[in-house]
């Protein structure tokens, strides 16, 4: 009789702490993130978790959010972003909060903070507003050994690589990336590769790539990714998949041929996806690999051979050549620190500027001179609508801005810093029908949770934490252009991040209550 007095009394009591939370989002088209349709209930948030899921009227709540007419979906993932070095910048994170992301997979294309434990301690007492989960980045992993040498590993260095991707992991690290085209990554082989991802997927981590190549030889890029994931046994994330250069048009269906036929095999492999026809990436990439080792006085008396500077140079022009094309104005700057002028800019027009003859070999010299201040950021134009549209219709395929934290008016970065979610829920699911909203909303929030172990995030269920977006299905578009990026997107009308409201009524509060996301396993 005791027992069952006191057993009364806990469920008694905890009835009565259920029915008070510190928010209700009600009447909201909830969309829970499995894919499945929506369904017409209330949301019940106490401290940072989902409390309670249904028609929640006996609930009462600090306040509530009318959501009559609007979808209530998990909050956004966004698996490959660039955000080192702007947490302090903008610790408010504005260009992902308005575009309703409240956690990001930093880290990526193989460039990471070297120490896992002081990054992930720094994000925490920093304060930001969105959620970090971070991969060890090979680059990085392999400068702490061997600088930015042009060469293979030693047996030594390969064991030096191993115990710092091992302690990486054991500091929270979800993975490690690589980035097989930039220096040093695209130095070492794949066996090298190979054996860093054994280490990783021993944690339980994962492998995610930019691929060697994502222009002619892009088949044997994805390909080679693949085969790292079977050879170590690991999940595997391609990353900004793509098929680039004019010449490459049309080839996404060989490319997501050879993903299809992995899956087949027993091989996790996914990719995710900037909905943009332009890249953004360095300079450097207009330029052979082997002249960017060792780092940039070692970059500066190589170009100081004239004929050196010549096959550079030569390297350059055959580049356009094979993309069909006869000067360099696919080629605009989006940040060049030497001078800022340059910024939105085509190589074209900047090398008219500089009063040079309108050819491509004058335009190639232009190159070579701003890599010897320092290079810039670029934004590339070379991508084909039917690829991008074909690639995102694969649905093994993740939103991803493959975009840092933006500080409004500086610089010309990609819009996609600040419209990649919004750009995929307006042009592509509403316009033009390439996925419905259920499964756009799957690919955006479970899918990514499963794939980088985001442990009870992803998902609208009662004992998960809450992360949620609120927004309007038919009023969310993307507002930024490559003219005028600086804008943030419109539609989400509420973002919460771990229970705590970060964008009220479209505007952001000011709440930074994101923290870092450690890898547990």
């Amino acid at each position: 009789m005791k027992y069952s007095l006191i057993l009364l009394a806990m469920i008694t009591s905890h009835i009565a702490i259920g029915q008070n939370a510190d928010f209700i989002i009600r009447n909201g088209k909830i969309m829970d993130g499995t894919g499945n349709h929506w369904q017409l209930k209330d949301v019940a948030i106490v401290n940072n978790k989902i409390a309670a899921i249904g028609h929640l009227n006996n609930w009462k709540a600090n306040r509530e959010v009318d959501a009559k007419g609007l979808i209530v979906a998990p909050g956004f993932i966004d698996v490959h972003a660039h955000i080192e070095g702007g947490e302090a910048r903008n610790p408010l994170a504005t260009n992902f909060i308005y575009d309703g992301v409240t956690t990001v997979v930093t880290g990526n294309c193989g460039g990471s903070s070297d120490n896992m434990k002081s990054y992930f301690n720094y994000i925490d007492s920093l304060g930001v507003s969105i959620n970090v989960a971070a991969l060890i980045g090979h680059n990085n992993i392999r400068k702490q050994v061997m600088g930015s040498a042009n060469r293979h590993a030693t047996e030594q260095e390969l064991q030096k690589m191993e115990l710092i991707a091992a302690k990486a992991m054991q500091e929270g690290a979800v993975g490690m990336s690589t980035g097989l085209i930039y220096i040093p990554g695209t130095y070492a082989p794949t066996e090298e590769v190979v054996r860093l991802a054994k280490v990783i997927s021993s944690h339980g981590g994962v492998y995610a790539s930019h691929i060697r190549n994502e222009e002619d030889n892009v088949a044997e890029a994805v390909k080679e990714a693949i085969a790292i994931g079977r050879e170590a046994k690991i999940p595997v994330e391609i990353s900004h998949f793509k098929v680039n250069g004019q010449n490459n048009w049309g080839r996404s269906n060989e490319t997501l041929g050879l993903v299809i036929d992995a899956r087949k095999e027993g091989i996790d492999v996914t990719i995710d996806q900037y909905p943009y026809t332009a890249s953004s990436t360095n300079l450097g990439i207009l330029l052979p690999d082997w002249v960017l080792a060792d780092g940039q006085d070692s970059i500066l008396k190589r170009l100081k051979n004239p004929a050196i500077r010549a096959k550079v140079k030569a390297h350059s022009l055959d580049m356009i050549k094979r993309r069909n094309l006869t000067h360099f104005d696919y080629a605009y700057v989006a940040n060049f620190k030497e001078d800022t002028s340059y910024n939105g800019k085509n190589l074209r027009e900047i090398n008219q500027l500089k009063g040079y003859k309108d050819e491509a070999i004058f335009e190639a010299e232009t190159i070579v001179q701003m890599i010897e201040k320092g290079g810039a950021q670029m934004v590339y134009h070379g991508m084909g609508d039917q690829d991008v549209k074909n690639i995102m219709a694969y649905p093994f395929n993740m939103a991803a801005s493959d975009a840092g934290i933006a500080v409004v008016g500086k610089n010309r970065p990609h819009p996609r810093a600040y419209g990649t979610n919004a750009r995929v829920l307006g042009k592509y699911v509403r316009e033009e029908k390439v996925m419905s909203l259920e499964e756009a909303i799957r690919r955006m929030t479970s899918l990514p949770a499963n794939k980088f172990n985001l442990k009870e995030r992803g998902l609208i269920q009662e004992g998960f934490i809450a992360d949620l977006v609120v927004f309007d299905e038919n009023e969310v578009v993307d507002m930024a252009t490559f003219e005028n990026p600086h804008q943030f997107s419109k539609g989400f009308k509420y973002v919460f991040v771990n229970g705590t409201m970060t964008l009220d009524k479209g505007a952001h509060n000011g709440a930074r209550k994101g923290m870092a996301i450690r890898n547990k396993n």
